[in-house]
């Protein structure tokens, strides 16, 4: 990369500045080796999300790195939505060949790794548009969350038709933030919007790492909702598939209904009582379904987004200077929160 150009380290923090301490030092011992071998310069800035909106006290002690900004919405957004609100309140100052980074900030996403993530960003044409995810190789979850993320993946895939076992973790330039942030899917879901754009998208294998400190805060409920936010940003395959089962279910019904009537009007031929309630049952559940389906999609893949669309434009307007970012030119240096 040249001198000057900066890259973005953008974290979500809930209640986890020790992870976040540890994530940083080993963030910048990796990166420094990484450049030392390259021959580069390159200034590194960490910009946290504190998610739990200035209620947790111990964000304060990361006034003392002059590397670190930090961002803190008005309410708690979940990890997915505060990655995408702390990126579109830093991106006007984000040059166009500077790399962003999203990552965990607990260690499950391994600065070791970023080498390899950051490879083919900083090597591709500066027009060029790459967005590297991590696909998730290896993970250190208990049995019963390993089976239930199995079965999450084989139903994503039977709905969407893509396979899933990226997260949050990725990198790409600055003029690609810049264009596809405005998607609005993002302001929804995060880490499956990024794969959406699969001409783009290169899979780097990657093994979860393993938590720094405390524990994670991910609950059944919360890990449900993350799962179907997922399934947003491909909700028109989901439609379209959910369309052909239904044709193909009401066409099995209607044909069934008529090989019925032809046997009961031209031929003496017994029907079965249960062959009338079937079909009728057929057809009855094909309506239903669909309708229950895409009714309770489509109510709750616009009320995820509404929350968070022009949400960084209101609190600028609102609070101006309270984010961190000072009004002045990309030259001058970013102050922390």
């Amino acid at each position: 990369m040249n001198r000057g150009n900066r890259i973005w380290i953008v974290c979500p923090v809930y209640r986890d500045v020790e992870s976040f301490t540890i994530l940083r030092e080993q963030v910048l011992v990796t990166l420094e080796h990484c450049l030392r071998d390259e021959g580069g310069a390159l200034e590194t800035k960490f910009v946290v999300v504190d998610d739990t909106a200035g209620e947790d006290a111990e964000i304060s002690k990361l006034d003392a790195f002059d590397d670190v900004l930090v961002i803190t919405p008005p309410f708690n957004l979940g990890h997915q939505r505060a990655i995408v609100f702390g990126l579109r309140m830093i991106v006007p100052r984000v040059g166009d060949l500077d790399v962003v980074v999203t990552m965990d900030a607990d260690g499950e996403d391994q600065p070791s790794d970023l080498p390899r993530m950051l490879a083919p960003v900083v090597r591709s044409p500066k027009d060029e548009k790459i967005v590297c995810v991590a696909r998730r190789t290896k993970r250190h979850e208990p049995v019963y969350f390993r089976a239930m993320y199995l079965f999450f993946v084989v139903f994503f895939r039977a709905l969407t038709g893509v396979s899933v076992r990226s997260g949050n973790f990725a990198a790409y330039r600055g003029h690609v933030a810049r264009q596809m942030l405005m998607h609005p899917a993002f302001d929804v879901c995060y880490s499956s919007t990024l794969i959406s754009f699969e001409s783009c998208v290169r899979q780097v294998p990657c093994a979860r790492g393993r938590r720094y400190a405390g524990r994670s805060r991910m609950s059944p409920l919360r890990l449900f909702m993350h799962g179907i936010r997922m399934l947003v940003p491909f909700t028109d395959r989901i439609a379209v598939r959910a369309l052909t089962i239904f044709a193909v279910t009401f066409a099995a019904g209607i044909g069934l209904s008529l090989a019925v009537l032809v046997i009961r009007l031209a031929t003496t031929s017994a029907i079965p009582g249960w062959a009338t309630t079937a079909i009728l049952g057929t057809l009855l559940f094909s309506f239903i379904a669909l309708g229950n389906f895409l009714m309770l999609f489509i109510v709750f893949s616009h009320s995820r987004g509404i929350s968070l669309a022009g949400l960084e434009d209101q609190v600028g307007r609102g609070r101006p200077g309270s984010l961190g970012l000072p009004p002045t030119g990309d030259g001058e240096r970013d102050g922390a929160s």
